[in-house]
């Protein structure tokens, strides 16, 4: 699991910084990337990483300002064109499926594949399978906004290869049926438990990914025990009022949400185009003095978020 930045500027476009678009890296785990928003753009920062449009699967859109969803219709073209041919849901406000569809037709554009959307209008569990569990939490932007948690299940415990060497079980068909938890048989008639060779599960992680926001009581809940949070910054220290009359945050803001809510990594990104590169210094070390562990992320900046370890290795 990995999260790439295509996107890590507020509003408009600037030399250093595109506008809003996040990339969570499934590879491994589903052979998929999750994607959440889509500014303008965004096709063409693609090209500069070694992600794929048709391995996109999901879209979350946090809310329907032109920065976080103009570059939809595009980069569902060239999805198409590229080889694409899954099935792609989009996730989103309501009014997100009659701007995508809007633009596609006015522009004559036809998917190879077929889009599902799924407008959302309440806080609650959006989607669920045996992997994950994604859900939204309303928060406070003027227009509605939301953000989305996305919780990995427990994975598997390992099989105790060494504790099956030492008592001479041969490598082999044996050890797959131990590994399902299954009961074999030695050539010496010994009984062996799966349960018995199995370590303990490892808890799945968790991302919590903010739209744009003031400070609201469900960014705790969001954001609670996250392995990461990705949080705007769109103010700095002592901007407040600024942030507050339009419905943004500042980064010491975002920080003490993540104090809060005991996460173990803040990634601030929506970063305003008139803070150069020293003053983003500040932001971080302003933000690092509420919560350490923060980050000013820039665009394609990749942060792999590593599994958790079982109870048996701790």
């Amino acid at each position: 699991m990995e999260i790439e930045f295509l996107g890590t500027g507020a509003g408009v476009p600037a030399k250093q910084r595109n506008v809003t678009s996040i990339a969570l890296k499934l590879l491994d785990e589903r052979n998929s990337i999750w994607l959440f928003d889509c500014g303008e753009g965004t096709q063409m920062q693609i090209l500069k990483t070694s992600i794929r449009p048709r391995k996109i699967e999901k879209i979350f859109i946090t809310h329907l300002h032109g920065d976080h969803i103009f570059g939809l219709p595009g980069l569902l073209s060239s999805r198409s064109f590229q080889g694409g041919s899954e099935p792609l849901t989009i996730y989103g406000p309501v009014g997100i499926q009659h701007f995508v569809k809007s633009a596609l037709k006015v522009s004559g554009s036809r998917l190879a594949y077929p889009i599902h959307f799924v407008e959302v209008k309440a806080a609650g569990i959006l989607f669920q399978d045996q992997q994950f569990t994604v859900y939204a939490a309303e928060l406070d932007h003027g227009i509605q906004s939301f953000g989305y948690r996305v919780v990995e299940a427990p994975h598997v415990g390992e099989l105790q290869v060494v504790k099956l060497k030492a008592l001479g079980v041969p490598a082999g068909p044996l050890y797959g049926k131990l590994k399902k938890g299954e009961t074999v048989t030695l050539a010496d008639g010994t009984l062996l438990q799966g349960k018995d060779f199995i370590g303990g599960a490892r808890p799945g992680r968790i991302v919590a990914i903010f739209g744009d926001t003031r400070p609201t009581t469900a960014s705790l809940d969001l954001a609670r025990n996250a392995d990461v949070m990705v949080h705007e910054s769109t103010f700095g220290t002592g901007e407040e009022q600024m942030a507050k009359n339009y419905f943004h945050s500042t980064n010491t803001q975002a920080a003490q949400i993540a104090r809060q809510a005991h996460v173990k990594k803040l990634l601030l990104t929506h970063i305003s185009a008139r803070y150069l590169a020293q003053d983003v210094q500040v932001l971080e070390r302003d933000a690092q003095k509420i919560f350490p562990a923060t980050k000013v992320v820039k665009d394609f900046d990749r942060i792999l978020i590593p599994l958790k370890e079982s109870e048996d290795e701790r």
